[in-house]
This record gives structure tokens, sequence and C-alpha cells, in this order.
């Protein structure tokens, strides 16, 4: 090693006989050299990564200016560790420093909008936001801005008109009939279960049944719904951003794929049925009829694919908060049993005890205070707490700040559900402050933001909602349900929504 490394020096011309001494010295003040270059690029190093450090901090100061939040963020990773373990307390306590506040997560500059009207700036400021959901989110799903996304929405708003709803109902409640039936078996033991897992597959059968109709088979909704969780698992805020196999976001690929496969087949066979002159009995079949009636303006051609693409986000906007919203209906009843004595009382008043009757939008329509029953139940635990936007050019959010183009800006919900000069009691379960029509909760609309506002304003309200009374209407006239109330019930799991810690458990019983 060391003779190679003389033959290519000056030094290879020295006379063989005193090569031996040159070789000794030169070996002799090798290493020397060799620490000195190694010293030299350790502090190198030091001073680069120093510079990036301070650099790091000086960007996150400048970004943030007055608003509160930390006055240094944590070098690199800033707030990862509250981003993997999210709690309602930790949000909660960002909020209430500040209208806005600044947080940095692995470099991304976060900007956090507590009050009202901050948040509706943000959702109703398209030129300036973008929802942007999490990093994963672009690799699992598919998502729409700008025109594109006006003119689908222009041509999928006929699919939630009130002609389509009521050709819902029936296949909702009829599936809500069958999983009760299911639950009611599985709790002849008498003993409680966590029904998170169970309302979940009954929504997810539901939403599969509405948007699809007698053209998927029964097996896949059952692969769809046990392939969506791995769906919902890979949107939490922090994941590991590759999609190598084993990670959440890989298995999440393979779930899209998987229920791509059969939405596609649906789409194909609603529309053979349609060009059939079958009569429309799902969302699909509806969709097909309207593409197909010649006075509709807007496109009319739309591949398997492409509606299959927009049945799978119909599904990624329902899954979760609905069935976060269902389970907390759930909840909500059993722990305030005056309230259930009121629903079960309007039941019987309306349907007058033909509860083998099927439903209708009009019976259900003379349901109000079950409706805000819905209502007030996701006002209190509303199933999204917030949702990401990244500002797409410098955003003047404020009289006295500008979000930086590229930071995320993040609407949250929250508050706006819970200001006590709207809804007095906020933290309380209180149905009856909806039933005033000039009360301070139905005068002041723009705080309810359960279902957002603006352009990415939720498509299928009415339809969220119709779904999660309905199913308490079927439930009361099939079963009693009793809360086992345990330390975690009342703790709050942000799985992309909101759900019990416990799963909330339920106590079953037949409805005699």
């Amino acid at each position: 090693m060391v003779l190679k490394l003389l033959s290519r020096s000056p030094l290879a011309s020295i006379p063989s006989s005193t090569a031996s001494a040159t070789h000794d010295i030169n070996a002799g003040s090798l290493i020397p050299s060799l620490n000195r270059k190694s010293a030299t690029w350790f502090y190198t190093t030091v001073v680069i990564v120093a510079s990036l450090l301070v650099l790091e901090q000086a960007v996150y100061r400048y970004k943030k200016r007055h608003l509160p939040g930390a006055s240094w963020t944590i070098p690199i990773i800033g707030k990862f560790a509250d981003s993997v373990s999210p709690t309602l307390d930790k949000y909660k306590s960002q909020w209430n420093s500040g209208v806005l506040s600044a947080v940095s997560v692995f470099n991304i500059f976060i900007v956090m909008a507590a009050d009202n009207q901050h948040a509706r700036k943000i959702l109703n400021s398209p030129t300036f936001t973008e929802p942007c959901l999490v990093h994963s989110a672009k690799q699992v799903l598919v998502f729409l801005n700008g025109r594109a996304h006006v003119e689908y929405r222009k041509g999928l708003n006929h699919l939630f008109t009130r002609r389509a709803l009521s050709i819902y109902v029936a296949i909702q409640e009829t599936i809500a009939r069958q999983h009760i039936a299911e639950w009611l078996e599985t709790a002849k033991d008498g003993k409680a279960q966590a029904i998170m897992m169970i309302a979940r597959f009954l929504n997810m059968d539901t939403s599969l049944h509405v948007f699809c109709g007698n053209h998927l088979p029964d097996e896949a909704a059952r692969e769809i719904n046990d392939k969506y969780w791995l769906i919902t698992q890979s949107l939490e805020l922090v994941n590991f951003p590759l999609a190598l196999p084993g990670t959440k976001v890989y298995k999440a690929i393979q779930a899209r794929k998987a229920a791509m496969r059969w939405l596609e087949l649906a789409a194909k066979r609603s529309k053979i049925a349609m060009a059939e002159g079958k009569e429309p009995k799902c969302m699909l079949d509806e969709w097909v009829t309207i593409l197909a009636d010649p006075n509709y303006k807007g496109r009319t051609e739309f591949s398997d694919r492409e509606m299959a693409m927009v049945l799978l986000s119909f599904l990624f906007a329902s899954q979760d908060a609905m069935s976060s919203g269902l389970i907390y209906a759930f909840q909500h009843l059993a722990d305030h049993p005056e309230v259930m004595a009121k629903v079960r009382e309007e039941q019987e008043r309306v349907r007058q005890g033909n509860y083998e009757t099927p439903l209708t939008l009009e019976t259900l329509d003379q349901m109000p205070y079950l409706n805000a029953v819905v209502k007030e139940s996701m006002r209190v635990k509303p199933p999204v707490v917030m949702v990401p936007y990244v500002a797409t050019k410098a955003f003047p959010i404020s009289d006295d700040y500008t979000v930086p183009a590229g930071s995320m800006v993040i609407p949250a919900f929250y508050d706006s559900l819970h200001d006590p000069s709207v809804y007095y009691e906020p933290d309380n379960f209180l149905p009856e402050r909806w039933l005033d029509a000039t009360g301070a909760a139905n005068a002041n609309p723009k705080n309810y933001l359960v279902f957002g506002s603006g352009p990415h304003r939720c498509i299928g309200i009415d339809y969220a909602c119709m779904n999660i009374a309905l199913v308490l209407a079927t439930a009361t006239a099939m079963m009693n349900w009793e809360h086992e109330i345990t330390p975690q019930s009342e703790e709050v799991e942000i799985i992309a929504t909101l759900f019990p810690k416990d799963g909330c458990r339920l106590k079953l019983s037949r409805n005699n």
C-alpha cells in the first residue's frame, strides 16, 4: 500500500541506495497527514451542520414572526413527537395559545387557525389555499382542485338530490336491519362489546350498497371494509413517506388497488343494466341515467375507472367521518337516558308502532328531535377537528400576518363548534338547542363547521345526516343499549377522525 503511494510521488525517483530510508520517513509522516485531513473534514462537517441548524432556526423564527408558538423549534424533527401520538388535549392547548399559532414538523412550517373567522377564511380562499391532507394521501388517493374540481362537483350534485336520496333510503334501512340483527346475535351472552369496528363495517356495507347496489358481490363489501382500514391507518398525520413493502403507505396502496378493481366492475355492470332499461337502484345507476338524459348539459362520458375513482373519494369522505358520528351518537344517547326517552317517544308518535313499515324521506322529516340529536352529537364530538391546507402563494390571513407560500395552514373546527357565545354550555349534549329556530345555534350557521365550508364543503351533507338518523331510528326500534363506561370512554383516539378510546363498549339487548 505504501509502495503504491510512493510510486505516484516525486520521491519515486530517489536512487535505490536511499530508498529504504526514504520509505521509513514517509511512513512516519503519512499518519499525521491523514489525521490532519480527517480533522479538516470533521470540523468542516461540524460547521456545515451547525450552520444548517442555525439557518433552520432563523427561517422558523422569520416565518413565525409574532405568532404564538415555541420560540425555537427542535432541530430537524420539530413537533414530531406530538404528531406521532396526537391527543385532543394537545390540540386544544395549541388552539388556546392564540387564534393563529405556529409549529414546525420536519421543517414543514404550519400555521394553526383556531377561531371561526380565520378558519373560514382558509376554507373560502381557493386563490390562496388548497386541501393537502397528509403526505401519504397523494400516493393512496386521488384529489381534484381548481376547475377540474368545480366541473366534477356540478355533475355530482345530482347524486344527492331529494330524488336520489329517496332511492338510497330503502337500501340504508335494509343494511342497518341486517347488521343490527347480527349485533344482537353476538350479544346474547349479555356482555358488553366495543362497537367501533362493527359500526364501521355497517357504515361501509351501507355505503357500498348505496353506491353500487347489487353490482358488487357480497364478498366485495367485506374485502373492501377489511382493507380500507389500511387506508385509514396510512392517513395518520405522520407516516413513513416511502411506499416500501411492509409500510402502512404500501399496504394502503394495495388496498386501494383492490377496492378499485371491485368499484370498476360495479361501474361496468351498472352501465349494462341501465342500457337494458332497468330502473335505477343505486347511486351508480342514478349517475348513468342522468348522463344519458338528453337534457343534461354537463360532461356525459366517464370511464369505468373514472367512476370508480369518484366512488373511492366518496368512501374516503364518508367512511371514517360517518363512522365516528354514528359511534358517538350511540354513546351520547346511552349516556343521556332522558334524551333517549325523547327519541323513543318521537319514534312511537311518528311510526305509531308500525316499526316494520319501511322508512321514507317523508317519515324522517317528521323526526325533528332525532335530527337534532344527530346534529348536536357531531357538534359535541366533531368527526373531523381540522383539515390541512397548503398556501399555494403568500396568503394574507390577517391584517398583521401573511402565511408564507408553501406553508401548511390548518383551520380548526373545534372552537367554532364550542363557542360559548353561540352554544350555551358548549360542552354539554343538548339537542334542544336546535329546535329553537331563532336560537343562537340556528342563527349562526357559520359556526357549524362539521362539514367544512367553501368550495370543498362536503357534498353529501344530507346523505350523511340521513344515514346516521336512519341507523339510530332502526336501532331504537330493534334494541336497547347501555354504555359500559371505562376510564377511556371519554378519552379520544385520533385515527384520521375521532373515536372513543375504548371503542364505545355497549351492552345490547333485543327491544321487546
